[in-house]
């Protein structure tokens, strides 16, 4: 890193914020895997790895932003890449830690997530048009709630007799759809207004990336520990 991080930067200031946030969630979430039954430690396990492999790429992403002044896109999307399709696996492993899922249901929900990501780098990246990259990518969205709204992994949920899991999936249901939504809002924002501006751009998914990662983390626990109680 060349230079330092000023006070007047709420870019990198929310870059360091958040890279300690997911770094104190990270501990939390290993530590509380004593605390709960062991069909729910996986559940936590991913959760703390979702969040430790965040909070790495987020200290890159800080670093590159205060020596540059450029969007770090190439370590966001990495970061992404390994996290996002994490979070969507979570609703498989909830469900599996009370019922027997099938299959598809995790590949479905992790082709959506690599679908949506890849399509929305390639816009990001220059690799595609930007506005014709962003269709494809929310119809990948798209497709993963309604998976979770209407497709298999909601119809298991509702048939369960597991109130714990149930509250936990509603509660993951509305991340993905109204707190995901922040993620296409920063890209519209970015290329659709004429001119690119880094800094809202990073500012709006620095702060979904805050609540969506650790947020999941934080319901998947408070599930695990009520039915392990």
């Amino acid at each position: 890193m060349t230079n330092n991080l000023s006070a007047s930067d709420p870019v990198g200031i929310s870059f360091w914020l958040i890279s300690m946030a997911l770094v104190a969630a990270t501990a939390f979430f290993f530590i509380e895997r004593d605390r709960v039954a062991g069909k729910w430690k996986t559940s936590l396990t991913v959760s703390g790895l979702v969040t430790l492999i965040a909070a790495v790429h987020y200290f890159y992403m800080r670093d590159v932003w205060v020596a540059t002044g450029t969007s770090p896109t190439e370590f966001r999307y990495i970061d992404w890449l390994l996290t996002v399709p994490l979070l969507m696996i979570e609703f498989y492993l909830i469900l599996s830690a009370v019922t027997k899922v099938p299959a598809g249901v995790f590949w479905r929900l992790l082709i959506g997530s690599v679908a949506m990501l890849g399509f929305g780098y390639a816009g990001e990246a220059g690799l595609m048009d930007a506005k014709m990259a962003f269709i494809p990518s929310m119809a990948a969205w798209f497709y993963i709630i309604w998976e979770i709204f209407k497709g298999e992994a909601s119809q298991i949920n509702a048939s369960l007799a597991n109130a714990n899991v149930q509250k936990a999936y509603k509660t993951m249901t509305l991340l993905v759809t109204v707190g995901w939504s922040i993620y296409p809002l920063g890209y519209f924002f970015g290329y659709f207004m004429g001119s690119q501006d880094p800094v809202l751009l990073n500012v709006i998914y620095n702060v979904a990336d805050f609540w969506n990662k650790i947020a999941f983390g934080v319901v998947i626990w408070a599930a695990a520990v009520a039915d392990s109680e």
